[in-house]
């Protein structure tokens, strides 16, 4: 296929769209099912990178959900425990420990489950049918991976009514190592991003604790990989092989920091008792509970639990958390790792990733405040890896 019609560009006002190759040759991919758009494919390509990367640094399969051009987590083919694949909505999946892609998806997904309403997956590894059951009852718009097997491309023909987009894309492909791209008529040139993650960059450890454990290697790594493509600035938490909040977009760095803590805090409360225990209705939709559980846990512009509300969502009134038992739980909380795509300007992105757990860290380095930003480390006992490397992406 030399090129493939898209419906319109990012808006419905903008066409024509297509997507092909400069050089005249096939595009890398199969469509067998669906019609993906303008943003489906920037959606695709990116987060393709995405795992492609985590694999290659890390030998394990790798998967990732994708919103608007940046990545609500990516994760790792890990088993989930108990509490987790509860939090996830994946603990009836009896065959998910037998799957490293599942898991990867499943984490990706139950991670920041309201952000990943309708998005974009990619799979480093062949879909199959596990993945497949679990993507079937999820709000999605596409997949890519590499491969699928004929029982997990049946189940996801399935979905939208036949219309659900489903890419394949050729594993083998390598882009030209320069790109192009127009803004206002303009040509930007520059060479890829080829920069290569891994264990080597983390070894300029510049803080008094200089302890770095393979865990923290492992998920400082996922959190970088993820930086490299969400749009920035960006802060990823990750714990445990996945990215538990991502906070992208913002002008300013601490505000990267507080969105991206407030997700990774959100991640860990989903599995406190209280909130796994939530009395549902029967009747109350996956997305729906989703909404519920982010008001329980952040009491956000209704409260769940008030009196003429809660019997919309609960067999019975739930007690609600407290800040103080929020709190508490979350002061038990360590070994959570944080990756920035920049350096950090002050020591205050330091003081709100402490409130997150966090124990390691991996920044570029290079502020004219670098010596303050390493004393905060010291004051809690932070390891932070100084890499030499921004990861802006735009």
């Amino acid at each position: 296929m030399k090129e493939f019609e898209l419906k319109y560009g990012c808006n419905p006002n903008q066409k024509p769209a297509k997507i092909f190759m400069k050089d005249g040759s096939d595009l890398p991919i199969e469509i067998l099912c669906g019609k993906p758009g303008y943003i489906n494919f920037l959606d695709a390509f990116n987060s393709w990178q995405l795992v492609s990367e985590i694999k290659e640094a890390l030998g394990t399969p790798a998967a990732a959900s994708f919103k608007h051009v940046s990545p609500t987590s990516a994760a790792i083919g890990k088993k989930l425990p108990e509490k987790l694949k509860k939090a996830c909505f994946v603990d009836d999946i009896k065959e998910l420990d037998s799957s490293p892609i599942a898991c990867a998806y499943a984490r990706a997904r139950g991670t920041d489950r309201m952000c990943s309403f309708g998005d974009w997956v990619a799979l480093s590894d062949e879909c199959d049918a596990i993945t497949a059951t679990l993507l079937k009852r999820e709000v999605s718009d596409g997949i890519i991976a590499p491969s699928y097997t004929p029982e997990a491309l049946e189940i996801l023909k399935t979905k939208k009514k036949g219309a659900y987009n489903i890419v394949k894309i050729d594993p083998s492909y390598i882009p030209e190592e320069i790109e192009h791209k127009q803004v206002f008529g303009i040509t930007f040139e520059q060479g890829r991003n080829n920069f290569k993650i891994n264990k080597q960059l983390l070894s300029n450890v510049v803080t008094e604790n200089k302890n770095l454990p393979e865990e923290a290697i492992q998920d400082l790594i996922i959190s970088l990989i993820t930086l490299k493509y969400t749009q920035s600035n960006s802060v990823c938490f990750a714990y445990d092989g996945q990215a538990i909040g991502v906070g992208a977009g913002q002008q300013s760095r601490i505000h990267c920091t507080r969105l991206a803590g407030s997700k990774a805090d959100t991640w860990q409360l989903r599995q406190h008792d209280k909130v796994l225990s939530l009395p549902f209705l029967p009747t109350l939709g996956r997305a729906d509970r989703d909404n519920v559980i982010d008001g329980y846990i952040n009491k956000n512009e209704e409260d769940v639990c008030a009196d003429g509300i809660w019997q919309k969502y609960f067999t019975q009134k739930p007690e609600k958390l407290t800040n103080e038992e929020a709190e508490e739980y979350l002061s038990k909380i360590s070994g959570v790792s944080l990756g920035s795509d920049a350096f950090f300007p002050f020591g205050d992105n330091i003081e709100r990733a402490k409130k997150s757990g966090v124990s390691y860290i991996a920044e570029p380095g290079g502020s004219i405040r670098d010596d303050l930003v390493i004393e905060t480390c010291n004051k809690y006992g932070i390891a932070m890896a100084f890499t030499g490397m921004r990861l802006f992406h735009h």
